[in-house]
């Protein structure tokens, strides 16, 4: 039985998501207010009642299939209509949505009574993003020390509470400094792989030998497990497959997208970042043109990702209000034209090769304008581009640590693990 708090199950959901809670206060654990719907009239009551926006999902579905992030009640009432199956043993999930929080996740290997934590991974885009979508950073960066402890502490709590054997993965966000749990899966992840790579642990191994000890006799490895200090980074990156499909919007949301996964390895997580873009075949540029076309509640940060571009050499472009700020802001830029202000446009200058990296966050339902046509448009011809302030953010950063350093000193895994200290 998969024990979750805003996840999906396949059994018995609505009893397990009663039961995780029950179980979280027990542990005093908070988890995201949330409810069960089976109409459009329960719905908008809880969803009056928790706050908008509120993240909803059919019950009986995996990898964030029809998950939505919904802003009011007439958004909800048509997601309630449109879905298909519902019952009161499958009702519709509404939680609380979390604003501008950290999203971070931890694999655990756990005997039973004992769980060991070997890193908290933190996701480069913000909760909203399904995790598996996510670019991630291991060891985290921007998590307090506080909060990683208490993550730790949380998973542990957690994993004996379940008496898990064998490897467990929790995923958490983090609002305004306190840390919550969304969901607890008492199974191996697809981040194990990566957490093994990275932390140097067999965590596959150690979890088989747990699982097996009634068999061979072995002693549970857990006890023996030791905290580390790792002196560089690893970032996730996924791989999508919009390449095959032009006509896609390549915007992230809550449902999974990504067909694959690469990792980049670094003392330093902009150039780590910089590795696995390029792993993924999305080479990012080290000097030319940027375009910058970002919403409204997003434009504070523009201004700090802009100066990054332009201190790195970057000709800057930008659309209406956001070319207004960036030059009040003393930073040179160009304006340009969107799809429906004439010509020539952003359009055009994508087409003729004017642009080599395009930062494009959507306005989302408040827009009157799509501007999926210009992420589509990228695909097409196979411009870099970002669609969250976050992934923009730690792309200046990578480009600026290339530029300043080069491509570095390259070392094997062995080289790299050979640097690991055990935590005093």
């Amino acid at each position: 039985m998969k024990i979750l708090g805003t996840a999906p199950s396949v059994i018995d959901l609505a009893e397990d998501r009663d039961l995780f809670r029950a179980m979280m206060e027990k542990l005093e654990i908070p988890m995201p207010e949330s409810g069960m719907a089976v109409d459009v009239d329960e719905a908008i009551a809880i969803a009056k009642e928790i706050g908008y926006p509120v993240m909803v999902r059919p019950s009986y579905v995996l990898g964030g299939r029809g998950m939505e992030v919904v802003y009011d009640d007439e958004s909800l009432a048509d997601y309630m209509k449109a879905a298909v199956g519902v019952t009161p043993d499958r009702p519709i999930l509404i939680d609380r949505f979390l604003k501008h929080a950290l999203e971070c996740e931890a694999d655990a290997i756990s005997d039973g009574t004992h769980a060991f934590v070997p890193a908290v991974m933190e996701h480069i885009e913000l909760a909203g993003i399904h995790s598996g979508d996510s670019a991630c950073i291991i060891p985290s960066v921007h998590i307090s020390e506080e909060n990683v402890r208490t993550i730790e502490e949380y998973t542990k709590k957690i994993a004996e509470e379940m008496h898990v054997k064998g490897l467990m993965n929790m995923q958490y966000a983090i609002e305004n400094g306190k840390v919550y749990v969304l969901e607890a899966n008492p199974r191996a992840s697809r981040t194990v792989p990566l957490v093994s790579k990275v932390c140097n642990i067999r965590m596959v191994p150690l979890a088989t030998d747990i699982i097996t000890s009634e068999i061979t006799g072995r002693p549970s490895p857990v006890p023996s497990l030791k905290e580390q200090d790792i002196p560089y980074y690893g970032v996730k990156e996924a791989v999508f497959p919009f390449n095959m499909f032009q006509e896609v919007d390549p915007i992230l949301g809550p449902e999974m997208r990504s067909t694959g996964e690469v990792l980049g390895l670094s003392p330093s997580y902009g150039e780590a970042f910089y590795k696995a873009q390029e792993a993924t075949q999305t080479r990012l540029p080290l000097e030319g043109t940027v375009l910058i076309s970002v919403n409204r509640k997003d434009k504070p940060e523009a201004v700090e990702i802009a100066k990054g571009f332009a201190e790195d050499g970057f000709k800057i472009l930008a659309t209406g209000s956001t070319y207004d700020l960036l030059t009040a802001n003393g930073i040179p830029a160009e304006k340009v034209k969107k799809l429906y202000e004439g010509r020539p446009n952003i359009l055009d200058m994508i087409t003729n090769g004017t642009i080599d990296l395009i930062v494009n966050i959507p306005a989302g339902k408040e827009s009157v304008h799509d501007d999926s046509y210009l992420r589509k448009a990228a695909i097409k011809a196979k411009i870099p581009y970002m669609t969250t302030m976050a992934a923009a953010r730690v792309t200046a950063k990578g480009i600026k640590y290339v530029k300043e350093h080069g491509n570095g000193e390259i070392k094997s895994l062995q080289e790299l693990h050979g640097e690991i200290r055990d935590r005093e």
